[in-house]
């Protein structure tokens, strides 16, 4: 009699085998969510539970095309097959459906996946090797932002506003509480936040300050008599005289630990004793939703292959710690703050 097994208990070792071939193929998986997103399979699907022959007429895609990824897609759970049919589950959805997993995704195909095959030496080397693919000679990702391939470019600048500019309602009521006359914006990027507060206070004056690079660029479609640029290197030149408040938004994560404390140590330098610094970050610790933390924890490995290869998310503590090791004092804490948790330090001499 030929023997013949039988699924009466999942070990826990037989489950973990799974769980790590699931990571072993995961390259080829994403891949195949490209895929099926290019060929408009998952698209169609949404809409129209299908037949292979109905996905290969609508869709114009080979037999062997159609069933290789609805395979794939099966066995990864994005798609669910019914006796002969294929829909979409849950997962696919988000995929068409969610912006948060549609900038995430397009982030990590455009700006991370290449790159992320130098991680290791990246680790090695505490540089961003798998950006040198794309820029060559950069030093970080940030002196070329504007120079990088178009796809690129456009993820990139997707994934960075999507987050932090949602925050930037709630976070103007709480920097202009006490009508500051200035404030300085580090790390002010593309100006949306300087074109934010130019709009909420009419009297205030903005200064954004970034890489001299990226002030170039942005004075190009930034014009406003109540807005000065600085193009200032915050690791190597010290800061102009400053006064009022300081934002930084997604800004000090971009930097290795003994960074922020130089950083934060030149801005305390700087300024008045009056002067308040608003630290804008989504803390690792501090995430309600699992798919949050898990993404930033990843988002840790793209600033070690492609950003500049020391940085990484950090959690709440961490961040506090620098904060007293620059000679600085927590004033106040703003938790929740937009929908993705973030949280708003109010940092003082």
């Amino acid at each position: 009699m030929k023997y013949r097994r039988i699924k009466k208990h999942i070990s826990p070792q037989v489950k973990a085998l799974a769980d790590a071939q699931k990571i072993a193929f995961a390259p080829l998986t994403f891949q195949a969510v490209n895929a099926m997103l290019k060929f408009g399979i998952l698209e169609f699907l949404e809409e129209n539970p299908s037949t292979v022959d109905q996905i290969i007429e609508n869709r114009k895609v080979s037999k062997y095309t159609a069933e290789t990824l609805l395979e794939a897609a099966c066995a990864a759970g994005l798609v669910i097959k019914t006796e002969d049919k294929y829909t979409n589950s849950l997962v696919a959805s988000a995929f068409l459906n969610n912006e948060m997993t549609k900038v995430n995704f397009n982030f990590v195909k455009d700006v991370c996946y290449l790159g992320a095959s130098e991680l290791a030496n990246s680790f090695e080397s505490s540089e961003p090797l798998g950006c040198r693919k794309f820029i060559g000679s950069y030093d970080t990702i940030y002196n070329a932002l504007h120079f990088l391939p178009s796809d690129m470019k456009k993820s990139w600048f997707e994934f960075d506003h999507f987050y932090s500019d949602r925050c930037f309602d709630e976070v103007l009521k709480i920097i202009f509480e006490n009508n500051p006359s200035q404030v300085f914006d580090i790390g002010g990027n593309t100006g949306k936040f300087e074109r934010a507060c130019l709009e909420f206070d009419s009297n205030c004056t903005v200064n954004m300050i970034d890489l001299p690079e990226n002030i170039d660029e942005a004075k190009k479609h930034l014009k406003n008599e109540r807005l000065k640029f600085h193009g200032v290197d915050v690791l190597k030149n010290p800061m102009p005289k400053i006064s009022g408040a300081v934002f930084m938004s997604q800004f000090l994560d971009c930097f290795s630990e003994e960074q922020v404390i130089h950083i934060l140590i030149n801005i305390k330098n700087s300024m008045t004793d009056d002067t308040k610094i608003f630290i804008l970050e989504p803390f690792i610790d501090k995430q309600f939703f699992e798919a949050a933390q898990y993404s930033l924890v990843h988002i840790s490995l793209y600033f070690t292959c492609m950003a500049n290869g020391k940085s990484k998310m950090y959690s709440e503590k961490r961040m506090l710690e620098m904060v007293e090791k620059a000679g600085l004092h927590l004033h106040k804490k703003h938790e929740n703050i937009g929908v993705h948790d973030y949280t708003l330090l109010e940092v003082k001499k």
